[in-house]
Formats: structure tokens, sequence, C-alpha cells
């Protein structure tokens, strides 16, 4: 129900917005899933994945617009890309003229036609142009060569600890609005800019505001984690179910550890309903936690293990356990998990 109910703010959201949500699949690697959100509502009939790999798993699930939002480098990968590009419709951002040069070759060779968005950096400080002059020469560059089809522009962005409704709206447009910038140059030398994707989960009522911006490529907003819990409009969907395996007076120690939960840059997960609980080690296999108080807890008992990041949790399972009214209804492959090559 939580996962749903998270679908439905979304596709409340965008009932009426001439924007509209590109689901993120990299942190849920599940066709069905992102389906649900497509049916439910509130989007373009499209996902976004971070990786090729990914991308062909979503068109094998039977997505057929996929926005690929890293730059794709390496002969191999170009290629896998180019021959999916004849599948579906696939784009890809770019962020130089190496690699948009090498993907018209490529693409040349193999017969198909791959749409490129090129990524501005507005705030993360890794990938994407630094400039709206940059921005004009990929585009004159993207129009002139054959098998490429230039279509806009994107960027993403993030905002640091837990925020307030006033301090998102501030910084998403801010940050939005040099993505912003990078269109209004390229369409101001004559070049036509149809797709604008910006904004994610903390910017998802953000950007529909924002008159210019097509697309939001949200991810964390369906089953949610720990450092999102400052909007509350949104539930934490994703946990995992873990049993005590032992107790002594002042701890407890429990069958779920690093390789299904995942502590990155030190965060550790967190008990649901049981604030009195914190996690003073992680294994392999198990994690040990305090208790504050008197030690009630037994062997055998069950509890909801609540991440601090769902993209690295969900790559170490499987499958998604799907629970209404406390029945399992559904099971779903994890079928883009483990996408490494």
């Amino acid at each position: 129900e939580l996962m749903e109910s998270n679908f439905s703010v979304i596709a409340e959201t965008y009932s009426s917005t001439i924007c509209k949500m590109r689901q993120h699949a990299k942190n849920i690697k599940c066709p069905d899933i992102l389906w649900r959100q497509i049916e439910i509502g509130g989007t373009l009939n499209g996902v976004c994945t971070a990786k090729v790999s990914e991308a062909e798993v979503m068109v094998e699930g039977g997505i057929r617009d996929v926005l690929i939002t890293s730059e794709i480098v390496g002969e191999d990968k170009q290629r896998r890309l180019a021959y999916l590009a004849k599948r579906a419709d696939v784009k890809v951002c770019i962020d130089n003229k190496t690699n948009l040069n090498s993907l018209s070759l490529i693409a040349q060779e193999i017969g198909s036609e791959i749409g490129v968005l090129i990524e501005v950096d507005t705030s993360m400080g890794r990938a994407g142009i630094r400039s709206p002059e940059q921005g004009v020469e990929l585009a004159k560059l993207a129009e002139s060569l054959a098998s490429i089809k230039f279509l806009g522009v994107m960027s993403h962005q993030t905002v640091d600890g837990f925020t307030d409704k006033e301090t998102r709206f501030i910084e998403g447009k801010r940050y939005i609005d040099k993505c912003l910038e990078v269109k209004t140059a390229i369409e101001d030398y004559g070049i036509e800019v149809t797709i604008v994707s910006s904004g994610e989960t903390f910017s998802y009522d953000v950007a529909p505001q924002i008159e210019g911006v097509t697309e939001v490529e949200g991810g964390t907003y369906a089953l949610m984690s720990g450092p999102a819990k400052y909007m509350e409009e949104f539930s934490l969907a994703g946990k995992v179910l873990t049993t005590v395996i032992d107790v002594t007076e002042t701890e407890i120690v429990i069958d779920a550890g690093l390789r299904c939960l995942g502590g990155p840059l030190g965060v550790t997960p967190t008990v649901e309903g049981q604030d009195e609980l914190t996690f003073i080690e992680m294994h392999d296999s198990y994690s040990v936690l305090s208790v504050k108080e008197e030690n009630i807890f037994r062997i055998g008992q069950t509890l909801f293990i609540c991440t601090s990041q769902q993209d690295i949790l969900v790559n170490r399972w499987d499958n998604f356990i799907g629970v209404r009214d406390g029945v399992v209804e559904a099971v779903w492959d994890i079928s883009a998990r483990g996408c490494h090559h």
C-alpha cells in the first residue's frame, strides 16, 4: 500500500501539468514496479536508467521510452546502445564532443539513430557542461552529425541534509534555472530544444511549476530512504525483514548485514518503530544493535529494517515481496540488479 500511495502522490501532482514524471529505474530496477507507476499516472510512459545494461532490461520489460542519464563511453557499450536504439526510443546524455562523435560513427555503422541530451552540471560537480556557451557548441555539433538526433538538455541536482518546503523550492528553482539558461542559449542560436529533463524527488513539486521543464527524473520517492524522510508526503515502502538470532543484556544480533543492507558513507540503517535500538556493528551476514533501556527483545522476533540508501539495498536482492494488509500479494523480480560489466 505504501508504494502505491507514493505513486498516487506523483499521479496527483502531475495530473494537469505539461511536465511529467520520468521515473528513475536505477534504484527500483524492476520493470513490473515501473509499469505500476505508469498505470497509476503522472508519467510520460517512459523511464530513465543510469546504465545501458539497465536500459536493456527496461526494454525487455516492454518499456519503449528510455533515457540513459550517464555518459556512455567505450565502443562495446556504445554498440549495445546503438543496437538498443533500433528496438526502442532510447536517448542518452552527453557532455563532450569526443563522446558525441563516437556515438555518431557507431550509430551510422549499425544503422540506428540515437537521441541525445546535453547534461548540465548545476550543483553536483561531476559530469556535465559548465556554461551555456559549451551547450551551444555541443548542440551545433549534434545537429551536424549523422545518426544523432539532438533533443534537449538535462540536469540532476541535490540538497544536503533535511530541509523544509521553502528551501526546497528556492534551491530547486535556482539549480534548474541553470539548466534552462543553457536551453535558452541553444534556442537563441536557432536550434530547437524539445526536452528539458530536470528535477528529482526533492524537487518533484518544484519542477512542474517552472516554465520550460518537460520532465522530472524522480526515483527515491517510490520506495524512499532515511535521508529523504523530511518529505512527509511519501512513505518508506522498501524495508528488509530480519530476525533476532541472539540476545544479551544490552544488545541483540540480527541476521541482516552489509551483504543485504549496505551502509553507504557510514550511514547505518534504522529499525522501524524501535527508537531504542542502534546499529553498532555491521558484518557481512549479521549486525549487532545496542538496546537503550531494558532488553525485552527475544530470539526469533522479527523486525523491519529501514535503509539509508535504496539504490544499494535493492541491488543486493533478487525479489521484491509486495504486501497488502499483512498478506503477500505479489513477488516481483528485480531483473536489473547487478548490471555490472
